[in-house]
């Protein structure tokens, strides 16, 4: 089912239920924090300060938005997992701390199924292969052929040590046969600013945060890593158009807040962010970062997380991918 058709058959029902109604399911008391595990700059901060904003009016309530960078969102997500279950503290769940973190780190502080309680899935973006101007290959054929020029001598960013970005790569380099030289991150923010810099030559990153410094001439697009192209980019190729038939490798964003919380706030928050995820101008803003199939309930959220998990233990597997490489 589409991300839209999901969204206004859920805010359909948000409407129809009585304010007296809405008023009487739970809401924290105080503010409420929603951690992201990622600097200012990026995509999940993008789009947790979006959900924020609006949440912030509709239930006249301070969000703050906490950043705790590092790890690739593991040390954000540990840190939820241990607060209380009392809905001030939620988390900008994201793939890097619930679908790639458990095959990648044995010894991981947190059980994602024991230790989240999942709220609402808030996108799934593709990655933009993306460059800096000064970059003399500007399609991933040239690309492929210039790492193959200079193996172990292109640099690529990332998000971080595992990350989806990082991932992304390693599938990049098995299915091209290349060699390139990594370069992790304490988050997109940082990483754009040395590609855009030059520090760094090429990244793939989320189209998310990706989008602003493409739209701005900053960065060049080479290719979106989801087999359809992205309503936000119409014009940028798919990998799979550039000869990497199936290529798939996404980043997705979604609520939780630490495991046992209350099911009438999980119920209150996610009929609201459906709610606000239907509004046109929120629409608008999540297709231009490219973040598109989101919404409907926390079971579909759940299942989600747990079909994600699987399909990238076996990648991380293939790979022999580690979170510090």
């Amino acid at each position: 089912m589409q991300r839209r058709t999901l969204l206004q058959a859920s805010a359909a029902s948000v409407a129809t239920l009585a304010a007296p109604m809405i008023k009487a399911q739970s809401l924290p008391n105080g503010p409420i924090r929603i951690v992201v595990g990622f600097p200012p700059g990026g995509g999940t901060d993008a789009l947790a300060r979006v959900l924020a904003q609006k949440l912030q009016t509709l239930w006249n309530l301070t969000i703050v938005i906490d950043n705790k960078g590092g790890a690739a969102g593991v040390i954000a997500a540990d840190y939820v997992a241990k607060q209380p279950a009392d809905g001030n503290t939620l988390l900008m769940a994201h793939i890097n701390s619930h679908a790639l973190a458990p095959s990648l780190q044995p010894k991981l502080g947190y059980n994602v199924e024991r230790d989240f309680t999942p709220i609402g899935l808030v996108g799934v973006t593709p990655n933009l292969l993306i460059c800096n101007e000064s970059q003399p290959a500007k399609n991933v054929k040239d690309l492929v052929a210039l790492c193959k020029q200079n193996p172990g001598k292109i640099s690529f960013a990332s998000a971080g040590g595992g990350s989806a970005q990082h991932l992304a790569l390693e599938m990049f380099k098995l299915r091209a046969g290349i060699d390139a030289l990594h370069i992790p991150y304490k988050g997109s923010g940082p990483a754009l600013t040395d590609l855009i810099g030059g520090q760094v030559q090429y990244c793939f990153e989320t189209m998310t945060s990706a989008t602003p410094h493409v739209k701005s001439g900053k960065a060049i697009a080479l290719a979106q890593t989801r087999p359809k192209r992205a309503k936000g980019h119409p014009n940028v190729p798919t990998m799979d158009e550039q000869g990497f038939a199936g290529f798939d490798a996404t980043t997705w964003y979604g609520l939780v807040g630490p495991g046992k919380l209350n099911p009438a706030f999980v119920k209150r928050i996610n009929e609201d962010m459906n709610r606000v995820m239907a509004m046109p101008d929120v629409i608008e803003k999540f297709d231009q970062y490219g973040a598109e199939d989101g919404g409907g309930t926390p079971e579909r959220f759940a299942d989600f997380i747990r079909n994600e998990t699987q399909k990238w233990a076996k990648v991380v597997k293939d790979a022999k991918v580690q979170a510090d490489a």
